[in-house]
């Protein structure tokens, strides 16, 4: 089990409305030993912030809105969960990951795409809107999405 502090979920929900202009949070262990999370990071600046802010040596989850469409009235926020190991992530963490995660994801839990990260290449920016649109059932932007 992995504990989620309460604060969290405020932050989370700060993420989905659409009112705030914070548009990512980052969850980081407290430490190797701990089986706890606390908040790492939130901000404005999209997955380039959001990605500045991972290290190689932690695991990690991400919450991120991104706002995808082809005009003005088909604009609609969608959300990504972020599953981050880094490159030099201890193997025992690695391996608590998979049961974390479903706590993490009681308080992250509305969320369009999940994609699981262990280099940033793995969060290409364009390759992430494609992921989102493609979740999103319809495409009609001349159907240039791959």
């Amino acid at each position: 089990m992995c504990e989620v502090p309460p604060e969290i979920a405020d932050v989370y929900e700060e993420v989905r409305n659409d009112a705030s202009e914070t548009d990512w949070l980052l969850l980081e262990y407290v430490s190797d030993k701990v089986d706890a999370v606390t908040l790492a990071g939130k901000g404005t600046g999209g997955l380039e912030e959001l990605k500045q802010n991972l290290k190689e040596d932690q695991a990690a989850y991400g919450f991120l809105r991104v706002i995808v469409g082809n005009d003005e009235l088909s604009r609609r926020a969608k959300f990504v969960f972020i599953t981050w190991i880094g490159p030099r992530v201890k193997v025992m963490r690695k391996a608590k990951i998979s049961v974390h995660i479903a706590d993490v994801k009681a308080v992250l839990k509305s969320f369009s795409v999940e994609i699981p990260a262990s280099s940033l290449e793995d969060l290409d920016g364009e390759e992430v809107v494609t992921l989102v649109k493609k979740s999103m059932g319809a495409n009609y932007d001349g159907q240039a999405t791959k």
